[in-house]
C-alpha cells in the first residue's frame, strides 16, 4: 500500500531529515490514467492486494494459485502489488519469475503487522535504486545465500493500514539480486527482533512488486 519513495526521496531531503511518501500535493492534483483499480481479496487460495496512487498506467491480474502478473508504463506513479498471505507468519515462503523493471521498483517480500503498526521489506531484488543508500544501516543478517542489510526508518503522518500514522519501516536488503529462491523469513524476523526491531500482530504479506515513476514488467509466483 505504501511506500516506495519513503528511501528514495531521502536524498533529496536528508538536510530536513524527512521520509516523504507518495502524495498529491496542494496545486498538483493527480489525473486518473488507464489501469486496474486498487483491490484485495482473495484469489485460488492465496491474498492478493493491489495499491496504486492512481498517477501511471498499470495493469495488474491474477493466474492460477500464487501467480499474479503486472506491468506498468508511462512514469507509472507509485504501485504495490502481490500475492501472499493474510495473516502473514514466519515462514518460507518460495518464489520465482520473471521482473523485468526499468527504473525504479523493489521485488520483496512485503507486509505488516499492528500494534505495533510496522510496515516491513524484504528486497530480493530492485531497479535502478538501491533503498540501502540513503538511510543508517542498522545491523546484517546472512540467509539464503547472501548478506542482507538491515536498516530501520520511521514515516510521520504518512498513508498506512491503519489510515494516517506515523509508524516504523523494518527493511533487509539483499546484496546479492535474485527472482527466485526461498526467503527465510524467520531468521529476518529474528535478526530484527535481535536489535531491537519488534514486530506486532501480523497483517498481510505478499510478494510485492513495487514501482514508483518508472515502467516494466512482471510475473511472480509465490508459495
Amino acid at each position: 500500500m505504501v511506500s516506495f519513495s519513503s528511501l528514495l526521496l531521502v536524498a533529496s531531503a536528508a538536510i530536513a531529515g524527512v521520509y516523504a511518501a507518495p502524495h498529491s500535493s496542494a496545486g498538483n492534483v493527480l489525473a486518473p490514467r488507464d489501469g486496474t483499480p486498487s483491490s484485495t481479496g482473495t484469489n485460488n487460495g492465496f491474498y492478493y492486494s493491489f495499491w496504486t496512487d492512481g498517477a501511471g498506467n498499470v495493469t495488474y491480474s491474477n493466474g492460477a494459485a500464487g501467480t499474479y502478473t503486472v506491468v506498468w508504463s508511462g512514469d507509472a506513479g507509485n504501485f504495490v502489488a502481490g500475492k501472499g498471505w493474510n495473516p502473514g507468519a514466519a515462514r518460507t515462503i518460495n518464489f520465482s519469475g520473471a521482473y523485468n523493471p526499468t527504473g525504479n521498483s523493489y521485488l520483496s517480500i512485503y507486509g505488516w503487522t499492528t500494534d505495533p503498526l510496522i510496515e516491513y521489506y524484504i528486497v530480493e531484488s530492485f531497479g535502478t535504486y538501491d533503498p540501502s543508500s540513503a538511510a543508517t544501516q542498522s545491523g546484517s543478517v546472512t540467509a539464503d545465500g547472501s548478506t542482507y542489510k538491515i536498516l530501520e526508518t520511521t514515516r510521520t503522518n504518512e498513508p498506512s493500514i491503519e489510515g494516517t500514522a506515523t509508524f516504523q519501516q523494518y527493511w533487509s536488503v539483499r546484496e546479492t539480486h535474485r527472482t527466485s529462491g526461498s526467503v527465510n523469513v524467520t531468521a529476518h524476523f529474528e535478526a530484527w527482533a535481535a536489535l531491537g526491531m519488534t514486530l506486532g500482530t501480523h497483517n498481510y504479506q505478499i510478494l510485492a512488486t513495487e514501482g514508483y515513476h518508472s515502467s516494466g514488467s512482471a510475473t511472480m509466483t509465490v508459495s
